[in-house]
């Protein structure tokens, strides 16, 4: 996979990152929209595809980018389709983090050393090119404005936006109301985006603890994700 496309979880931690405080908007749900947007790229690389409510993998040769890569792998070694929603419900935490730490090694954004009430070492993140950032959301913006149905990767990025809540960060205030309803329905638009988004949505409703008709009975679930509001306190501010 070569450098010269971004990712879709890389695109959706840029759209989140805001420009003025060096943090990220809806910390507790960005890391499950990462994971998610994971299973979308690695389904437009042709390393996975829906079966039903799961995911299959189907070519299981790396993609060159690591942090796919690991995804990837994690998902062979289950031998078998696994639920989308006890996959991003899973206990697979920080991705936030390393998703930051990735674009830093890119030099998509740099690190901002700082304190918190003058004690607690944190960190923030600056793009270093506002021109990405305007780049996505333009996109964005477009398929809002025009109403033409968008490629498969905007329609997913738009899904997933809306499943964790970047709406009201993206279109603020009542003038936004339409902008985000139109953003959410952009959803339809593309198979994959539209299953992992749902399944964002599934998991922050507590929904990855309730089989689904169909499931085999006595086959464990997956655990529920952490909270992470403890994490936000800790040395990294852009976990806010």
């Amino acid at each position: 996979m070569g450098r010269s496309r971004r990712t879709i979880p890389e695109e959706l931690l840029l759209l989140a990152l805001d420009p003025t405080t060096g943090t990220t908007a809806q910390p507790q749900s960005l890391d499950l929209g990462l994971a998610g947007a994971q299973l979308v790229e690695l389904a437009l690389a042709g390393r996975i595809a829906p079966d039903g409510d799961r995911i299959a993998v189907v070519m299981p040769r790396p993609t060159g980018d690591p942090t796919l890569d690991s995804a990837l792998e994690l998902l062979r070694r289950r031998g078998s389709p696994v639920r989308a929603v006890h996959w991003i419900g899973g206990p697979r935490l920080g991705l936030r983090q390393i998703y930051l730490a990735h674009l830093e090694r890119c030099g998509m954004v740099h690190a901002v050393a700082g304190q918190m009430c003058g004690v607690l070492p944190t960190t923030r993140y600056q793009a270093t090119d506002t021109a990405i950032s305007r780049d996505i959301r333009s996109r964005l913006d477009s398929a809002i404005r025009t109403g033409v149905p968008p490629d498969p990767r905007t329609a997913a990025l738009a899904a997933l936006a809306h499943a964790v809540g970047l709406g009201k960060h993206l279109y603020p205030g009542n003038e936004g109301r339409s902008s985000r309803s139109r953003l959410r329905d952009l959803i339809r638009h593309d198979p994959m985006g539209g299953l992992v988004a749902h399944a964002v949505m599934d998991v922050q409703n507590g929904a990855v603890a309730q089989p689904r008709r169909g499931q085999a009975a006595g086959v464990p679930l997956q655990p529920q994700v952490q909270s992470q509001s403890h994490r936000g306190s800790m040395a990294h501010t852009a976990a806010h």
